[in-house]
């Protein structure tokens, strides 16, 4: 059974992807007009249906690859009825995020020894508020915590994680604003291995410095973290905005070139963002996006789920 068939078929599990994906939806809402409209499948068909996906911002490069496998598909099932389309869309999206491979959306987490999480990602995407969302759901499953303020440069970022250290009831290491970065990460997890943390989440700073000087300062927290704790850090999290569009991409890039990222975070699908981002970082860097954060409220950090997130793009229109 295609993907298309499974998801229009039954009630989704959380709505939420489909109130945060808003803003998407808007720019695909044509998407079924056009379809209905059109005599015949043709190039003029193909052009519009691009546009609409490139102003859902799924990102040139991943819409022409998407164009080709449609038009493809299209000439290999002998397709002639436009509305047809509608479901080999769908499948197609589905393919581009899976790429033929389970991908797994689990935090990798070791029962046995110390975890250590290292979220990297430009200042204002949500890196703290995700932390502290990400420390209250492991406190709740009874693990024991520790937030490491790794931010000593931007003004108010200490207080700031101190502020979801309580929001959490975490624990949160800190030294003076403008230590060096790297000791306080070595010094935290130290004391972490000291008093038996399950759990290190650990901030860093936002400066989009240029690359050179980003890798090696993300370069050193990793070695730090791997002297410490052998075999850590367990995940490298790239936190990004959901509504800086193609900006976000730009990060990906970036920072997948700086450090070795193992997976995507992507806060504020909360009804202004152009979802389509996810498509492109899955096709493009290769990255999994790992939690989705739709809303403000401590909960609404959720495990990404890329059925419930096409569900949410077209259910409206299908």
């Amino acid at each position: 059974m295609g993907l298309f068939k499974k998801l229009f078929g039954r009630k989704p599990k959380d709505d939420r992807y489909a109130l945060g994906l808003h803003k998407s939806k808007e720019n695909l809402a044509s998407l079924k007009a056009i379809l209905a409209k059109s005599q015949t499948i043709d190039d003029d068909l193909f052009d519009a249906l691009e546009d609409v996906f490139i102003q859902a911002d799924i990102g040139i490069d991943t819409v022409i690859y998407f164009m080709e496998q449609l038009r493809k598909e299209v000439k290999d099932q002998d397709i002639k009825d436009p509305n047809d389309l509608s479901e080999i869309i769908v499948d197609k999206m589905f393919e581009i995020y899976l790429k033929d491979e389970l991908v797994d959306t689990e935090l990798h987490y070791d029962e046995d020894k110390l975890n250590v999480y290292l979220f990297v990602g430009v200042n204002g995407v949500g890196k703290t508020t995700t932390i502290g969302k990400l420390a209250k759901q492991y406190k709740d499953m009874g693990k024991k915590v520790m937030l490491v303020a790794g931010d000593t440069f931007r003004a108010g970022a200490i207080n700031q994680l101190v502020e979801w250290g309580k929001r959490s009831e975490t624990f949160v290491f800190t030294k003076k604003e403008g230590s060096d970065p790297s000791s306080v990460i070595f010094d935290a997890l130290n004391l972490a291995i000291k008093e038996k943390y399950d759990l290190v989440l650990c901030d860093t700073a936002g400066r989009l410095q240029t690359k050179v000087n980003l890798m090696a300062e993300l370069s050193k927290m990793k070695r730090v973290i791997e002297k410490v704790v052998p075999g850590a850090p367990q995940e490298t999290l790239l936190v990004i905005d959901a509504t800086t569009g193609q900006n976000g991409m730009r990060q990906a890039e970036v920072f997948k070139e700086a450090t070795e990222v193992t997976g995507i975070i992507l806060t504020k699908l909360d009804g202004t963002a152009k979802g389509g981002i996810v498509l492109a970082i899955r096709h493009l860097y290769d990255l999994p996006i790992k939690y989705v954060g739709l809303g403000e409220k401590i909960t609404d950090l959720v495990m990404f789920d890329i059925e419930q997130y096409i569900y949410g793009l077209f259910k409206d229109f299908f």
